[in-house]
C-alpha cells in the first residue's frame, strides 16, 4: 500500500510488458500495473484514460485490509490453438470482482461477487475465476476492478481449460481428504464422549467442527455446496465460525490443560479471550466487519502465544498431555505462519505453500485426537492407582474394624443397660404424665360441672323460694276460709227462724272480721305466684335438658340459637345486672352437628369473655357481652361471641388455643377450655377466628357448615 502511494506521489508511470500464454500454468502477478481508487467511483473509462496505473513488482499482489478499489490491468497474449483461456484469482473470499474489455468500441464485462448466488457465475468455482476468449494469436487488454472487506491476496493465474479442470479436481481432492479426516476425528471423538462424559471430548468436537467449517468458508467450498443461495450468510460466517473455533478452543484447552490448577493467572486471560471472541461476533452481526476482522486476528494472536505458554510451561514440569498439546499446537502454527509468510510474498505461491494451513490444522487435529486417546490411559492408570489404593485402605479398615468390633459390643451393652433403664424411667414418667393430664381433664370437668352446678342452684333458687314464701300465707288464708266454711255446719242443728237469723248474723260478722274479699284477692295473688315459680322451674329444666343433650354422640339437625339460650340461662347468675347481654338470633335453618359439644363451645367461650369483663373493669365503659347469629350465605351460618373487655395482645391471641395455656390466676382455671373449643369446631369441619385488640375488647367469630358430614367425634375427655 505504502509503495503504491509512493510511485503515485513520484508519478511513475509505465506499462507492463504483454504475457504470452504459451499452455502451461503462469503466475502474472509480476506483469500486471495496478491503480488504486480510493474513493471506489471511477468508471471504466476514467481508469483507461489514467496516466496513474504503476507495475506491480510483487509476483503476487496484496492489498491488506482496505476501503479502497483497485484497477488491475493486463494484457495477454494466446499463442495457443484453444481460445478459451481460464483467469484465476486464487482468492476465494473477494467481495467484488469485474473484468473489463474494449474492441472495436464494445465493452465486455463480468462480474462475481459474494453477494450473489453462487449459480450466477459462469465457472462453477469456489474461486474467482473468469473464462476468456481469446483467439489464438491475437493479444487483449483487461481491466479487473476489485472490492474487498477482508484481507486482499490476489494469486493471478492463467490457465488452459484443461489445466483448469486438472487443478479444481486436485482441489476437490484435497479438501476431500481433509474434510474426511475431520469428520472422523470428530465422529470417533463424540462417541467417546457419550461413553466417558468428559467435557474435553465434547469441546473438542465442536472445535473440529468449527475449525473446519473456518477453512472450508475461507476456501469457498462452504459457499459452494451448503448455501450457494445464501450469499448474506457468507459474509457473516466467516466471521462467526473463526470466533466460535477460537472460543472452543480456548474451553478444550482450560479443560484439558486444567488451567484453573496449573497456571490461574493465564486462566483468566484465556477467559477475556473468550470475551473477546464474543464481542467480535456481536460487532460482525451489526454490520462492522472490518472491526470485527480486527478483533479475531488479534484475539487470535493472543490466544495462540498463551496457549503456547501453557503448553510449553506446563511441559517443562512433565505433564504428559500438555506434551501431545504442545506438538499439536506447534503443527497448526507452523501451518499457519507458512501460509501467512505466502500472503505476505515472503514464501512463493505454489502447491505446497497453498495448503500448509489446512495440513497443519489437519495433523493438529489427529494429534489431538491422540493425546485424547493417551489420556483415557492416564485415567485408566489412574483408576487402576486408585483401586489399589482404595483396596488397601479397605484392608487397613478391615482390620481396624475387627480391632474395633470387641469394644464396640460391650459399648453396646453398656449402652443397651442405660437405655433399658431410661426407658423404664420414661414410661414411669410417662405414666405420671397422663395421670396428671387426667387429674388437669378432671379438674376441667369439675370446673365445668361446678359452673353448671351453681347456674342450676341459683336459677332454681329464686322461682323455688317463691313458691317456698307463698306457703305460709296460702295455708293461714286457707285456714281462714275454712273456718267461714265450718261455721255453716251449724245451720242445719238451728230448728227456729231467730235461730238461724242469728246464725247468719253470726256468721256474716266472721266473714267481716276475716275479710273474705281480701283473702280471695290474696289466695288468686298467691297461687298466681306459685304458678309463675313453677313455670320459670319448668323452662329452666327444659334448658338444662337442651344444654346438656343426652344424645349428643350422635349427628342431628339441631338450632343451634337454642343451645345459645340455653347456655345463657346457665350463665345468667354470673351476669347479674352488672353485665349487659346484648342477643340477636336471627332466623337459621337447624344444621347438622353435636349439638352437646357446641353448647361445650359456648359455654367455655362466654365463661372466658365474663371472666375477662369482672377481672379488668374499664372505667366509662359498660361491661357488655354481645351474642349474634346469621345465615353467612345458603351453606353457613356464623355466630359472634363478642365482648368489650380489655382484649389479647398479639402474643397471648398466638397461644389461645394451647393446651395448658392460660391467662387466669393459679385456680381459676386449667387452660384446656380454648383448645377443646377449637377440636369441636376443627370436627366440625367449621372455622373460629379471633379478632382482638388491647383495650378494645375480644370477638370470637365462629362459621358452620349448614350441612355437612362431619369427621366421628373425638374423645375429648
Amino acid at each position: 500500500m505504502f509503495l503504491l502511494f509512493a510511485l503515485l506521489v513520484f508519478g511513475r508511470v509505465s506499462y507492463a510488458g504483454e504475457v504470452v500464454f504459451s499452455g502451461s500454468d503462469i503466475s502474472i502477478g509480476q506483469s500486471v500495473d495496478i491503480l488504486e481508487d480510493s474513493l471506489g467511483t471511477m468508471t471504466f473509462q476514467q481508469v483507461k484514460s489514467s496516466g496513474h496505473f504503476v507495475p506491480n513488482n510483487e509476483q503476487t499482489p496484496n492489498f491488506g485490509l482496505s476501503n479502497s478499489a483497485f484497477w488491475i490491468r493486463f494484457t495477454l497474449r494466446n499463442d495457443t490453438e484453444d481460445p478459451n483461456i481460464f483467469f484465476e484469482l486464487a482468492n476465494a473470499r473477494i467481495d467484488f470482482c469485474t473484468i473489463y474489455n474494449e474492441e472495436n468500441g464494445q465493452i465486455w464485462q463480468e462480474r462475481i461477487s459474494l453477494n450473489e448466488p453462487f449459480s450466477a457465475r459462469e465457472v462453477q468455482h469456489q474461486n474467482t475465476v473468469f473464462k476468456l476468449n481469446i483467439p489464438p494469436g491475437k493479444s487483449k487488454t483487461y481491466y479487473l476492478k476489485i472490492l474487498g472487506s477482508e484481507q486482499m491476496v490476489l494469486p493471478l493465474i492463467v490457465r488452459s481449460e484443461m489445466d483448469f479442470f486438472r487443478f479444481a479436481l486436485k482441489n476437490e481432492v484435497i479438501a476431500g481428504i481433509q474434510m474426511g479426516i475431520l469428520t472422523v476425528m470428530m465422529l470417533y471423538n463424540f462417541f467417546l464422549y457419550f461413553s466417558i462424559r468428559e467435557k474435553s471430548y465434547l469441546y473438542y468436537v465442536l472445535y473440529i467442527l468449527f475449525i473446519g467449517l473456518t477453512q472450508t468458508t475461507i476456501t469457498g467450498y462452504t459457499f459452494k455446496y451448503i448455501w450457494p443461495d445464501f450469499p448474506m450468510f457468507n459474509v457473516y460466517a466467516i466471521r462467526i465460525f473463526p470466533s466460535l473455533a477460537g472460543s472452543f478452543a480456548v474451553l478444550f484447552m482450560q479443560n484439558f490443560l486444567h488451567s484453573r490448577e496449573n497456571s490461574p493467572a493465564i486462566h483468566k486471560v484465556l477467559i477475556l479471550i473468550f470475551i473477546s471472541y464474543g464481542f467480535a461476533i456481536l460487532f460482525n452481526l451489526l454490520g462492522m466487519q472490518r472491526l470485527s476482522y480486527r478483533v479475531i486476528d488479534v484475539t487470535g494472536v493472543a490466544a495462540c502465544l498463551l496457549v503456547l505458554a501453557v503448553a510449553i510451561q506446563l511441559s517443562i514440569r512433565g505433564y504428559r498431555p500438555a506434551k501431545f498439546y504442545l506438538a499439536a499446537w506447534i503443527m497448526f502454527l507452523i501451518g499457519i505462519v507458512l501460509y501467512t509468510l505466502r500472503n505476505l510474498n515472503i514464501l512463493p505461491y505454489n502447491t505446497f505453500t497453498n495448503y500448509t494451513q489446512q495440513v497443519g490444522a489437519t495433523i493438529e487435529v489427529i494429534l489431538l485426537s491422540f493425546a485424547l486417546a493417551d489420556k483415557i490411559n492416564i485415567l485408566k492408570k489412574e483408576k487402576e492407582a486408585s483401586q489399589a489404593q482404595a483396596l488397601r485402605i479397605s484392608m487397613e479398615n478391615e482390620k481396624i474394624i475387627l480391632e474395633q468390633n470387641a469394644f464396640l459390643e460391650k459399648s453396646v451393652n453398656e449402652r443397651t443397660a442405660e437405655l433399658q433403664f431410661a426407658n423404664t424411667e420414661l414410661n414411669l414418667t410417662l405414666t405420671k404424665l397422663k395421670d396428671a393430664q387426667t387429674q388437669l381433664i378432671d379438674s376441667e370437668k369439675m370446673a365445668s360441672l361446678g359452673q353448671l352446678t351453681a347456674g342450676i342452684a341459683h336459677e332454681i333458687n329464686n322461682p323455688i323460694n317463691f313458691v317456698s314464701s307463698n306457703i305460709r300465707p296460702l295455708r293461714r288464708d286457707i285456714d281462714d276460709v275454712l273456718e267461714i266454711l265450718d261455721s255453716y255446719d251449724g245451720i242445719r242443728e238451728i230448728d227456729s227462724m231467730e235461730g238461724l237469723q242469728g246464725k247468719v248474723q253470726e256468721i256474716e260478722k266472721l266473714k267481716e272480721d276475716l275479710d273474705l274479699d281480701y283473702l280471695k284477692t290474696e289466695l288468686g295473688t298467691l297461687l298466681k305466684g306459685m304458678e309463675d315459680g313453677a313455670h320459670r322451674t319448668v323452662e329452666i329444666v327444659k334448658g338444662l335438658k337442651i344444654f346438656s343433650r343426652v344424645d349428643e354422640t350422635d349427628l342431628n339437625l339441631v338450632n343451634i340459637n337454642e343451645g345459645i339460650e340455653s347456655t345463657l340461662i346457665i350463665l345468667n347468675y354470673q351476669m347479674g345486672n352488672a353485665i349487659t347481654l346484648i342477643k340477636d338470633l336471627g332466623n337459621i335453618p337447624s344444621i347438622e352437628c353435636y349439638a352437646g359439644k357446641l353448647n361445650q363451645v359456648f359455654m367455655n367461650i362466654l365463661t372466658n369473655s365474663i371472666y375477662a369483663l369482672q377481672k379488668e373493669k374499664q372505667e366509662g365503659k359498660n361491661p357488655t357481652i354481645w351474642v349474634k347469629s346469621w345465615l353467612k350465605d345458603p351453606e353457613t351460618v356464623a355466630i359472634s361471641i363478642r365482648d368489650n373487655g380489655p382484649g389479647m395482645t398479639p402474643e397471648v391471641r398466638a397461644k389461645i388455643f394451647e393446651p395448658f395455656f392460660t391467662t387466669k390466676q393459679v385456680g381459676d382455671g386449667t387452660g384446656l377450655g380454648l383448645s377443646i373449643v377449637f377440636k369441636i369446631i376443627e370436627v366440625h369441619s367449621g372455622n373460629i377466628q379471633v379478632n382482638t385488640e388491647v383495650g378494645e375488647g375480644t370477638e370470637f367469630l365462629i362459621t358452620l357448615p349448614v350441612k355437612r358430614k362431619a369427621r366421628p367425634i373425638p374423645d375429648f375427655q
